[in-house]
């Protein structure tokens, strides 16, 4: 959008100055950017990175510099999470993408997407990356090997099951260990969603209890269809495996990030299976030397015996020894029948003599006593009782006679006839003669029922 202005008024010039076109900033950026995004719809730009950075929104954001200019740029994260590369600083790369204006900073800029590595591959330079970065924090260290277990009880396979791998593995156990226990895991192993397909299936197989070695294994194939094994967070699950993992992934000549994580790895499936049972095969024939070693020795040592036997068996001192023997035998079958009498004897005393004391018993048994006592007790309760009775009869009858006696001697009942006492003021001395007051003084007079405060008028 523009604007046309009038030409500030001015006596001094003239009416017929010309007219100027003026922009405001954001109308301005905006067409530079239309006109960038039409001239420039798509291209390619080659230059080193700068100022790598991803945002937590996913987006990269870098600048493309040669020895004489930079370009910003931004990759969004639609495209740029599927960088096959981690775009470091320094790394000559060539983008493609459009040009466009990024109006709040009036920087022009190249909206990436796609960004690739200027004279090596993608694959590989995400492979190099990533085994830098596994090697320096020591997941590929010798010393971090766990060992194979010589007699593995339970053998897991993570493979897929219409593989030749999976045929090939089972084939060779199957010879040389057919009483192997095999759990299998299946998953896909090639494509987009297979390493965290592999992922998946190895926490599974993991999971198993009693699982001793896991196989992670693949036939042979193109780089691309091994790039599932070169996935990081499948390295770190073999890493952090408390089991021991063997990697057997395509041929010999090939090499993925899992092959260099695992404890062992193996150039082929068929190979992975003969280093799980080998240790078993060497067993079983170390079992069949021993076995046939012992068959050998004792063999001679019974030969050996059995000379020794009949050599001592016609000694003269031994013709007659099974006679003697039975003879001692009968002399033991005399002295048990005896020891068996003599103990049924003993019994039989000690049978009656505990009959004797279960009558005993029986006589003084309390639950026959019991009503007996109770009956005692009863008919002595009620003489208790009686007794009792009794008594305090007689006792109210002689507290009731020292009552009487008692009434009729207290002052009290002499003043119930009408008579009073006289004390003084103080209570503390009767009055009993008219001489021991004086007018005016203070008495307390005490009735049957009361008490009278008075004053002396007249002696």
């Amino acid at each position: 959008m523009t604007a046309n202005f009038l030409p500030f008024e001015n006596n001094s010039e003239s009416s017929d100055a010309p007219q100027h076109q003026v922009y405001t900033v954001a109308d301005l950026t905006k067409e530079i950017r239309s006109n960038l995004e039409s001239n420039y719809p798509e291209l390619w730009v080659e230059g080193e990175l700068s100022n790598s950075r991803r945002w937590k929104t996913g987006h990269l954001y870098f600048t493309l510099k040669d020895g004489t200019a930079q370009l910003k740029g931004v990759m969004f994260r639609s495209s740029a999470q599927h960088l096959k590369f981690e775009p470091d600083d320094g790394l000559h790369v060539l983008a493609r993408g459009r040009l466009s204006v990024y109006e709040p900073k009036g920087e022009y800029q190249l909206v990436a997407e796609q960004l690739e590595p200027h004279g090596v591959g993608a694959r590989q330079l995400a492979f190099d990356q990533l085994r830098r970065k596994l090697e320096k924090e020591g997941l590929f260290n010798q010393a971090r090997k766990k060992p194979l277990p010589k007699l593995p009880r339970k053998i897991g396979v993570v493979t897929s099951l219409d593989g030749a791998a999976l045929r090939d593995v089972l084939t060779v156990i199957g010879r040389r260990f057919p009483t192997a226990h095999i759990v299998i895991s299946p998953t896909l192993v090639q494509g987009e969603d297979a390493p965290r397909q592999i992922v998946s299936a190895f926490d599974l197989l993991t999971a198993v209890p009693s699982i001793d070695v896991v196989i992670l294994t693949r036939g042979g194939g193109s780089t691309e269809d091994l790039w599932a094994f070169n996935d990081e967070s499948l390295a770190r699950t073999i890493s952090d495996s408390s089991i021991p993992v063997i990697s057997a992934v395509g041929h010999e000549t090939d090499t993925t990030i899992s092959d260099l994580v695992a404890d062992l790895r193996a150039p082929t499936p068929s190979s992975a299976a003969e280093i799980v049972v080998a240790q078993h095969a060497e067993l079983l024939d170390h079992i069949g030397h021993i076995r046939d070693h012992l068959h050998t020795v004792m063999a001679h040592l019974i030969e050996k015996r059995s000379s020794l036997f009949d050599a001592v068996r016609h000694r003269p001192g031994i013709a007659g020894f099974m006679t003697r023997l039975a003879l001692q035998g009968r002399h033991v079958d005399d002295l048990s029948y005896r020891l068996v009498h003599s103990a049924l004897k003993i019994v039989g005393i000690h049978q009656r003599s505990h009959t004797a004391l279960k009558h005993r018993l029986g006589a003084l048994d309390l639950r026959r006593q019991l009503p007996r006592i109770r009956q005692r007790l009863a008919k002595a309760s009620d003489a208790v009782n009686r007794a009792c009775v009794n008594r305090q009869l007689e006792q109210r009858a002689i507290l009731d006679t020292s009552v009487a006696k008692l009434e009729s001697l207290s002052p009290l009942g002499v003043l119930a006839r009408g008579y009073s006492v006289c004390w003084n003021k103080d209570r503390t001395t009767i009055i009993r003669s008219t001489s021991k007051v004086a007018v005016g003084d203070n008495v307390n007079v005490k009735l049957h029922d009361g008490e009278l405060s008075c004053e002396v008028k007249e002696v």
